[in-house]
């Protein structure tokens, strides 16, 4: 691809908004299209953000050919089904997280990314950010030694509203689906796969979602990723990765713009990288780069890592006894 790459978005809520405002920045890339069920809501984004289609149908936007690439910004149980409608109508897509609902949903995904031979990415954003390039090299030069123990976790408090989408278990509502799903995943990048053990424990509330939990993830030489996540309860939002001869500390993980690394013996070594624009640049570049090099997957965001990120979390819900309604066809 020589020219820009061009973009819809599909749904117009509030990720789809962060979305369209970090892509300005991005010079290789065009916003072209949007689209939700609604052609007054579409309109009312394509005003606000200078986009010269709006469409009132998922269906309708993904039919036209000038779009190269989707970023699916709908609650998560539609990311599969829409997924798929991007991908069997042509387009290359960008989905948010959590990729789906459980990981045989991801597979399905998967499948139709193959059958049509286009790029598919999970949109954690978090995995492209400065800051934690940054923290992989530091990892990787060795200089924390060996990393023993990470502990990270994700929780805010959101007032009780059974009919909103943090609630509502028919829209995958709760606290893991949401913001676990960034513990859980930097955990992943940091011990670079999947653990052997999988143990937690959830509160589950009155509308029937998690909404507070702890997991313990345990790897195949003794390391440990201590994990919790809420939607009631506020947290720190802190990440730690603590290996043989010093550690580095995350403030904000999910959404760095700095890191601290503790070396035995050395004076502390700050990072700062503040974000162009809000942040959503950087997986949207990473989305035009492997477009450009004809990649189908990210080396830093595969499918195998989306899938198994998702088996990891089925197996923390079959523990706690939660299932979604839109799984009962699985």
């Amino acid at each position: 691809m020589d020219n820009k790459i061009r973009w819809g978005i599909l749904g117009a809520g509030s990720i789809a908004r962060k979305f369209a405002a970090g892509l300005k920045v991005v010079a290789g890339s065009e916003l072209l299209a949007v689209g939700s069920r609604s052609i007054d809501k579409a309109r009312d984004f394509a005003v606000e953000f200078n986009i010269p289609k709006a469409y009132g149908s998922y269906e309708e936007m993904v039919k036209d050919p000038e779009i190269d690439v989707v970023y699916v910004a709908t609650p998560h149980t539609f990311h599969k089904t829409h997924t798929i409608l991007c991908l069997n109508n042509g387009k290359a897509v960008l989905c948010e997280k959590p990729f789906g609902v459980n990981a045989k949903e991801v597979e399905e995904m998967v499948d139709a990314a193959r059958k049509n031979n286009l790029f598919l990415m999970e949109a954690m954003w978090t995995r492209f950010l400065p800051v934690m390039y940054k923290v992989r090299d530091w990892i990787a030069d060795g200089a924390i030694g060996e990393v023993r123990m990470v502990t990270a976790d994700f929780g805010f408090r959101a007032n009780l509203n059974p009919q909103g989408r943090l609630f509502n278990l028919e829209l995958g509502g709760g606290a893991l689906l949401d913001v676990g799903v960034y513990t859980v995943s930097f955990a992943y990048m940091i011990f670079g796969g999947a653990p052997e053990r999988i143990t937690g424990m959830a509160h589950i509330g009155e509308t029937g979602v998690d909404e507070q939990a702890a997991m313990i993830l345990g790897y195949k030489n003794g390391e440990l990723a201590i994990l919790h996540t809420a939607i009631r309860t506020s947290t720190f939002q802190e990440a730690r990765i603590i290996g043989t001869n010093g550690s580095i500390i995350i403030p904000d993980f999910w959404r760095a713009t700095s890191a601290t690394l503790k070396v035995d013996g050395r004076d502390e070594e700050n990072v700062e990288i503040p974000f162009d624009a809000n942040g959503y640049c950087y997986e949207a570049r990473e989305v035009e780069r492997c477009l450009r090099e004809g990649k189908l997957q990210s080396e830093l965001m595969t499918w195998d890592e989306s899938i198994s990120i998702l088996r990891t979390m089925d197996e923390l819900r079959r523990q706690w006894g939660l299932k979604y309604p839109s799984e009962n066809n699985y």
